[in-house]
């Protein structure tokens, strides 16, 4: 982890000598980053800007909510200029806590698609990452699977894993079913889902991915980048659960599958705003894009760039076009029908 470099120093030097030439074109120009991606997922990127533009990047990584509540904490005195994170959900809510400001520059916002940006302006998706349904090659056909909704029937009773409803992914696609069919369908859905849980939730997505390979459960529902992740582990146990499991993408008559994204905010206590934006205009260029999609096994935000190759042998999918900022607004919503479904 880097440490800040202190923004007091060109304020100090103006107090010291009362000449606005302190502030001189001799201070390195810098971006201060708080990043809920791991350093490893961000930090080459971050280090192929600072050697285009010279713009010294000083990034600090730390858990999603754990950054939201630092800024919080901070306040107008937060160092830094942009946050990081994952799921529109964290978006929405540094938002709501006045954590973020509009981004000044429709050049900039224009380059991601409105369904995956703020529809005011204060943060914009950076890579996309899709929620499909995972399945046991050799226990079920493809042909038995359809739609997120489809797992409540009876067929599935004792089939399911999935993780728990704290975790926010979670949270978000049972959001975008309650913008597609109203929450008095959802919270029918969610009792009867359940109902089929083949365990209590338990771990994170690769954990569920492991309890399809191991017969705990025939199906599961994660996000894409994981069962990669595992593909292409040097880890062989790993490796070998997640080469029997294979990927249906659900709701492809109707909606298409459940994405989210990791996005990008301009902070309230930005101070560096003109380097923020180079930042966030570098990370949506083709070749930042192409990074994201071959490294990290996620979706670029824009056309064009090539995904993994694992990616392409999984296929194009429908994705839901539901403004990602809706799963913000109704994440409350989803977590009390989850709650009343016994979802824990």
């Amino acid at each position: 982890m880097m440490q800040l470099r202190p923004l007091y120093l060109c304020l100090g030097a103006f107090l010291m000598t009362g000449l606005l030439s302190a502030c001189s074109s001799d201070t390195p120009q810098q971006v201060n980053v708080y990043s809920a991606r791991k350093a490893e997922l961000i930090e080459p990127l971050l280090k192929r800007f600072t050697a285009d533009t010279g713009i010294q990047v000083n990034l600090v990584t730390g858990k999603a909510d754990a950054l939201i509540q630092r800024l919080k904490a901070e306040g107008r005195a937060s160092p830094a200029d942009l946050l990081i994170t994952v799921d529109a959900g964290r978006l929405y809510r540094a938002k709501q806590m006045q954590l973020t400001q509009t981004i000044e520059q429709t050049a900039l916002t224009s380059l991601v698609p409105g369904a995956y940006r703020d529809p005011e302006g204060h943060w914009l998706g950076l890579s996309l990452r899709a929620r499909p349904i995972m399945y046991a090659r050799d226990r079920v056909s493809p042909d038995s699977l359809s739609t997120y909704e489809a797992l409540a029937d009876e067929h599935w009773h004792g089939r399911v894993c999935i993780r728990s409803s704290n975790n926010i992914y979670n949270q978000s696609l049972v959001a975008s079913m309650i913008a597609a069919s109203g929450i008095d369908a959802v919270e029918q859905w969610a009792g009867d889902f359940v109902d089929n849980f083949a365990r209590n939730p338990v771990g994170g997505d690769r954990d569920q991915i492991k309890a399809v390979a191991a017969g705990q459960c025939d199906v599961a529902v994660a996000n894409t980048y994981y069962l990669l992740g595992m593909l292409t582990s040097a880890n062989q146990a790993e490796k070998h659960a997640a080469q029997q499991v294979s990927v249906f993408w659900p709701n492809q008559g109707n909606r298409g599958t459940h994405v989210n994204i990791s996005g990008i905010a301009m902070t309230q206590s930005a101070k560096n705003i003109e380097q923020a934006q180079q930042l966030m205009t570098y990370l949506l260029q083709p070749e930042a894009q192409a990074w994201y999609a071959q490294k990290n096994g996620e979706y670029p935000v824009i056309e064009g760039p090539e995904v993994h190759p694992l990616l392409q042998r999984w296929g194009n999918f429908k994705k839901d076009n539901l403004n990602v900022n809706r799963l913000g607004e109704l994440n409350t919503a989803a977590v009390q029908v989850m709650d009343r479904a016994g979802w824990r």
